[in-house]
């Protein structure tokens, strides 16, 4: 079964924008939660312009099902995940100030090397890692040398070229890239830019994914669906099944 990590990023947006709690992250995961979720996932950047530290720390306290902390590897962000010690990390190569994620790591450019100490960090702290990636062999093959547990393949492309022909070549690759991470053992994830529209080819076509990270579509349906109706419309497009929210336990 694919889990959804509902990324709640657009919500503090929404909040920072106008001052105060309104609306509250830490409620907005509560009712993603009993909605079904199988997990959260944050992005804090160093802006503070969405979630803030402090709210991974509220959250940390709440939390029942996966926690996922993504972001670029700097020295606060380290700091912030060693001490939360969430269920995943995922690290991506955004720079300071850009708008969104929009590539993965290259990996393979000589550079990378210092991934794979921090990986080891993580790792020791109990932490499921995971490197933000285009759909590329030669990357994959990298992050596994590196000492990754998973890869996340960066789904944009897919998204923005879906229902053409462009599009069924990109998930044609994805659908190879995720192989060949099984094979040789890592865990597959993906996101970035899926909605109700694209997902269901995407996992029909991606075998053995584990995991979606999924925001900005989201919570932009949730504007007109509300929250509990779509997280589990997204359940749906998934074919998955909502956890158990009595029996869920943060792993």
């Amino acid at each position: 079964m694919v889990r959804l990590s509902v990324n709640v990023n657009k919500i503090a947006t929404l909040r920072n924008a106008r001052g105060g709690n309104i609306p509250d992250v830490v409620e907005a995961v509560r009712k993603c939660i009993a909605a079904g979720c199988h997990g959260i996932t944050v992005h804090p950047r160093p802006d503070a312009r969405h979630i803030t530290f402090q709210d991974v720390f509220d959250l940390a306290a709440m939390i029942t099902v996966e926690f996922n902390i993504e972001g670029y590897p700097g020295a606060e962000f380290i700091d912030l995940v060693l001490r939360v010690r969430p269920t995943q990390v995922t690290l991506v190569p955004d720079p300071p100030g850009v708008l969104t994620s929009n590539a993965g790591w290259n990996l393979t450019s000589g550079d990378a090397d210092w991934l794979g100490d921090l990986l080891a960090r993580f790792k020791q702290g109990g932490i499921r890692t995971s490197l933000f990636l285009n759909a590329d062999n030669e990357q994959i093959e990298r992050a596994r040398k590196l000492g990754a547990d998973r890869i996340e393949l960066y789904t944009g492309p897919y998204a923005h070229a879906f229902g053409t022909p462009e599009g069924e070549q990109i998930l044609e690759a994805h659908r190879e890239a995720a192989r060949l991470a099984r094979k040789i053992g890592l865990g597959v994830n993906a996101g970035h830019d899926l909605d109700l529209k694209n997902i269901p080819a995407y996992v029909k076509a991606v075998k053995g994914l584990q995991e979606v990270s999924i925001g900005h579509a989201l919570i932009s349906d949730a504007l007109y669906m509300g929250l509990t109706r779509t997280v589990k419309a997204y359940l749906k497009a998934l074919g998955s099944k909502p956890l158990n929210v009595k029996g869920a336990k943060r792993k």
